[in-house]
């Protein structure tokens, strides 16, 4: 059987081999909904939220606000040190997910700072601890992401500490913090990793279809491909890059692209009320990129406060 006619399992858990990745204030519950339209079966990851924030939730943040539709869904947390941790666990468990992914590869200054992100791969005895902590407190599949390291390359070592202390996959941004996401990634360091771990591998970064996916297999050898920049507001890129890893033709119909764009306005408003418009603002040039007048009705409409202008402006853009 082909390589990319299999699934990819993590613990008792099987998923087609591209998953769609965590964007801050890009890949939330709206977005995921979105997303559904096209992949039901993939394996989707939450916006990254700290244990604290989880455990302390009383629903402003929306930290737990999710629906049921969007599974298989893996919940992702940072943590610093092994307060919360077993608390946020259950409220993550009782919300209803399939994985829960700890992330010890975010680069951001705010989070590493916190000694939260990358910087727990500076510190291996600490991120021990941490590991623990998550794997004790999950009956179900537990996964990592990491980077190349923090300000040395360390992924190795770091690769096999989480596959000891019981992770059931990892996926690899092969960077290092410092670089955050300048440069190209290193596949030569996410080829390592997969020679030195048994687990599951998924390549996080570089990858934004299905040539560029075929490529860092070539080099690489992993077992997934994380979606992150590359799904932006591209709710059908999973799908896309699947058919065309099966050889058949896919593009994306306008009036495809057209109803996406107007559910994905609906549902931002239906989840975090008018600032719901303000934040589809972000999404809005990527769905008009490389159109006619694209600029034009991008500086029209970001400005807007009517939801219903923004539709109708998308509609006449779209010549619906």
């Amino acid at each position: 059987m082909s390589y990319w006619n299999e699934q990819c399992k993590i613990g008792s858990l099987t998923f087609p081999r591209f998953i769609g990745g965590p964007l801050d204030g890009i890949t939330d519950s709206p977005f995921r909904k979105i997303v559904r339209n096209f992949s039901q079966k993939e394996l989707l990851y939450t916006e990254m939220r700290h244990v604290a924030c989880v455990a302390n939730d009383t629903g402003k943040t929306k930290a737990l606000d999710f629906s049921q539709m969007e599974r298989p869904l893996n919940y992702q947390v940072s943590a610093n040190k092994t307060d919360f941790i077993q608390q946020a666990c259950e409220r993550i468990l009782e919300a209803g997910v399939d994985m829960v992914d700890l992330n010890i590869g975010c680069p951001a200054r705010l989070v590493v700072n916190s000694g939260a992100g990358s910087a727990l791969m500076a510190d291996l005895p600490r991120l021990k601890v941490v590991l623990d902590g998550f794997r004790k407190a999950l009956p179900i599949p537990f996964t990592v992401k990491m980077r190349a390291g923090y300000k040395q390359c360390n992924a190795i070592e770091v690769a096999q500490l989480v596959q000891d202390c019981g992770a059931d996959a990892l996926a690899i941004h092969p960077r290092l913090q410092t670089q955050f996401f300048a440069g190209s990634p290193d596949y030569t360091i996410a080829a390592q990793v997969k020679r030195a771990v048994t687990i599951p591998v998924i390549i996080s970064g570089g990858v934004v279809n299905w040539a560029t996916a075929k490529s860092v297999y070539e080099q690489t050898g992993v077992d997934a491909y994380l979606i992150g920049r590359g799904i932006w507001s591209k709710p059908w890129k999973l799908h896309e890059m699947q058919e065309h890893s099966q050889g058949r033709l896919y593009r994306v119909e306008e009036s495809v692209i057209l109803a996406s764009a107007l559910q994905h306005v609906d549902a931002m408003v239906e989840y975090y009320g008018q600032r719901g418009l303000f934040a589809f603002r972000k999404h809005l040039p990527f769905y008009v990129k490389g159109k006619t007048c694209a600029s034009q009705l991008r500086q029209r409409l970001v400005t807007s406060q009517n939801v219903e202008e923004v539709k109708e402006g998308l509609r006449q853009f779209f010549g619906a």
